[in-house]
C-alpha cells in the first residue's frame, strides 16, 4: 500500500510544474492589484494569499494513494493479495493471460483411470511395476499412480537407478530389469517399438483429456497407464468472463497436444491458444513471445516451482495460494483461494481502481483550475465578490475530502 504506482509519477510531475506556476500567479495577482489597479496593499495581499491557499495541490497528491489503499484493502477482503501499486495499475492493461494447466485450470489431484496390459503381463503387474518405479518421483501424476497402488494393496518392489527424464518420463531398475515409463518421445529415444494398436488406444484416451503413459522394458511395451486431472468446476466460468472482458486466454502444459486440446476445450480455451509439450524451462519463452506481439500486457497464472520463471517474465505474475512458496514469492498478485474467479476479480478491481484515480485527478485539477481565477479576484470588478483566504482554506480542505470520499466509494463496487 505504501509503494507508488506509475501513475503517481504523473501526478508528481504535474505538481512539480503546478506549484511554481501557482506561486508566479500569486505574485502576478499581487502586482496587478497593487501596481496596476492601485488598490490598498492589504487587498492585494488577501488576493495573493487566497490564490496560494485554494491552489494547494493536496487533492492531487491524494488522488492516487487513497485509491490504491482502498483497492488493495478491498482485494485482500476478497482473497486477492496485491504486492504494490504497480501490479494493481498494470493489471487493467492486460490483454493476454497464460494459464498453467495442472493445479491452475485443473484441480491438481490426478487419479489413475485406466490400466491396459499388453502381451502376457497382467494389469496388476503393470500397476505394481509402475507404482514401484514412480514412488521415488515428485510429479503429481506419480502420486496418483502410487496412491492407486496403495489402494490396491500391491507389493512395492525395490528399485535402483531412478532417473527423471524431464518432459519425457522416468527410468528405473527392478532387480536386473530396466524399465521406462513415460510418453512416446521416451519410447522413440530408447528405440522401443510402439505398435499401431497401442498408439490408437493412447489417442483414444488422450482425446478424453487423459494423460496416457507407456510402461516398457528395454525390449517391448508392457502396458498403458492413463491418469486424469479433473477441471475445477469454476474454471470454464472464469475463462468465459475473461473473454467477455476482452482478455485472450492461453493454456500451457507439458501434455501432448491431444490431451491438452481436450482439457482446453472443456475450459473454453480455443485450440489455437494451446501450447502443448512445453518443457518446464521453456514456459517463460512462450510468455516472452506473446509480449513481443505488441504493446499489450501479458499475465501468467501458475502454482508450481516450474512456473516461477514464467511468472517472473510476465508483466503480471498471478500465483495460486494453494501452490508452492516459490510461485507465491515470484507472483505480484497472489490468489488465496484456488479459484480462477480470483483472476477475473483482480482485473475488475484494477480497472475500478484506475477509474477512481482518473476521476480523482480530473476533479483535483478541475477544482484548482476553476478556483484560482476566482481567488485572484477575476469576478470582483463585476460582482464585488472577493474570496476570503479562510473560505479558500475551507474549500481546499473540502477538495481533499471529496477525493478521499470518491476513493472510498470503491468499496461499494461489485467484483
Amino acid at each position: 500500500q505504501t509503494s507508488k504506482a506509475p501513475i503517481q509519477r504523473y501526478a508528481d510531475t504535474i505538481s512539480s510544474y503546478f506549484v511554481p506556476a501557482v506561486i508566479y500567479i500569486a505574485l502576478i495577482t499581487f502586482m496587478v492589484w497593487f501596481s496596476i489597479i492601485k488598490v490598498e496593499v492589504g487587498f492585494a495581499i488577501i488576493t495573493a494569499v487566497a490564490v496560494l491557499v485554494i491552489a494547494c495541490p493536496c487533492a492531487l497528491g491524494l488522488a492516487t494513494p487513497t485509491a490504491i489503499m482502498v483497492g488493495t484493502g478491498k482485494g485482500a477482503k476478497h482473497g486477492i493479495l496485491i504486492k504494490g501499486g504497480e501490479a494493481l495499475e498494470t493489471a487493467h492493461r492486460l490483454k493476454h493471460i497464460v494459464f498453467d494447466k495442472t493445479g491452475t485450470i485443473t484441480k491438481g489431484k490426478p487419479e489413475l483411470t485406466n490400466l491396459i496390459a499388453i502381451g502376457k503381463i497382467t494389469e496388476k503387474q503393470v500397476l505394481s511395476i509402475a507404482a514401484s518405479i514412480e514412488k521415488d518421483s515428485e510429479h503429481p501424476l506419480a502420486e496418483a499412480i502410487v496412491n492407486k497402488g496403495k489402494s490396491e494393496k500391491i507389493s512395492f518392489k525395490r528399485t535402483t537407478g531412478f532417473k527423471a527424464l524431464i518432459g519425457r518420463g522416468i527410468t528405473s531398475k527392478i532387480a536386473s530389469t530396466k524399465y521406462y515409463f513415460g510418453n512416446q518421445k521416451l519410447m522413440q529415444e530408447q528405440k522401443i517399438k510402439v505398435s499401431k494398436s497401442v498408439q490408437a488406444q493412447m489417442q483414444a484416451l488422450e482425446q478424453e483429456g487423459k494423460t496416457a503413459m507407456l510402461l516398457a522394458s528395454t525390449k517391448r511395451v508392457l502396458g498403458i497407464v492413463a491418469v486424469a486431472d479433473a477441471i475445477k468446476e469454476d474454471s470454464p466460468k472464469a475463462i468465459a468472463q475473461l473473454i467477455t472482458l476482452g482478455i485472450v486466454p492461453y493454456m500451457i502444459t507439458g501434455d501432448n497436444p491431444r490431451t491438452a486440446r481436450a482439457i482446453a476445450k472443456k475450459a473454453g480455451i480455443p485450440a489455437k491458444n494451446v501450447f502443448a509439450e512445453v518443457m518446464p524451462a521453456d514456459k517463460a519463452k512462450y510468455v516472452k513471445k506473446l509480449q513481443k506481439r505488441g504493446k499489450f500486457k501479458v499475465a501468467m497464472v501458475g502454482d508450481g516451482i516450474n512456473d516461477a520463471p514464467a511468472l517472473a517474465q510476465a508483466d503480471i505474475g498471478i500465483a495460486m495460494g494453494s501452490g508452492t512458496d516459490v510461485a507465491m514469492e515470484t507472483g505480484q498478485i497472489v490468489l488465496m483461494k484456488p479459484s480462477l474467479i480470483g483472476v477475473v476479480k483482480a482485473i475488475k478491481l484494477s480497472r475500478q481502481t484506475m477509474s477512481k484515480i482518473r476521476q480523482n485527478m480530473f476533479w483535483a485539477l478541475a477544482y484548482n483550475s476553476l478556483g484560482i481565477p476566482i481567488a485572484a479576484g477575476l469576478l470582483y470588478p463585476w460582482t464585488g465578490w472577493l474570496l476570503n483566504p479562510m473560505i479558500a482554506g475551507g474549500a481546499m480542505a473540502l477538495s481533499s475530502v471529496s477525493v478521499i470520499s470518491n476513493s472510498l466509494l470503491l468499496k461499494l463496487k461489485k467484483l
